[in-house]
């Protein structure tokens, strides 16, 4: 069997819009991340940018279940010996309310240069204003 190559100009794209207010976060993330892959498409392969883009909004009201806001931890590097710093959620969604969504939706992608490319077709915002309804994106009901 041959392995199928889609060519990057065949592949129609769309633009959808999550509102994860009141949504569970990691919820929000899965689908998010399902539909920047192309999972959803006849057309997927694990081995191509087949996806569409997702706008996120409301990402700063967007819930933890359990104790998970105060328990939950985010960890960094410095690059030094000893570097390595923790955030629990609380302090990083009050410091960047986009992020702790960004990173759920990064675990979930693969990892190495496809994921790379794959994570700047997600749009992250914290209120409901985002910059691109020229696009016409569609709402999607989790």
């Amino acid at each position: 069997m041959n392995t199928v190559f889609i060519k990057p100009d065949k592949v129609e794209r769309k633009w959808f819009v999550i509102d994860a207010e009141g949504k569970v976060l990691g919820r929000v993330a899965a689908k998010a991340a399902s539909i920047v892959r192309g999972k959803e498409k006849a057309i997927f392969a694990p081995h191509q940018e087949v996806g569409d883009y997702v706008v996120i909004v409301n990402a700063d009201k967007a819930v933890l279940t359990g104790r998970k806001p105060v328990q939950k931890l985010y960890y960094h590097h410095t690059g030094y010996v000893g570097g390595l710093k923790s955030i629990n959620y609380e302090k990083l969604a009050a410091r960047h309310p986009e992020s702790p969504l960004e990173l759920a939706v990064k675990g979930m992608l693969p990892k190495g240069p496809l994921g790379r490319k794959l994570l700047k077709n997600v749009k992250v915002y914290a209120g409901s204003k985002h910059p691109h309804e020229a696009q016409n994106p569609q709402p999607i009901n989790l």
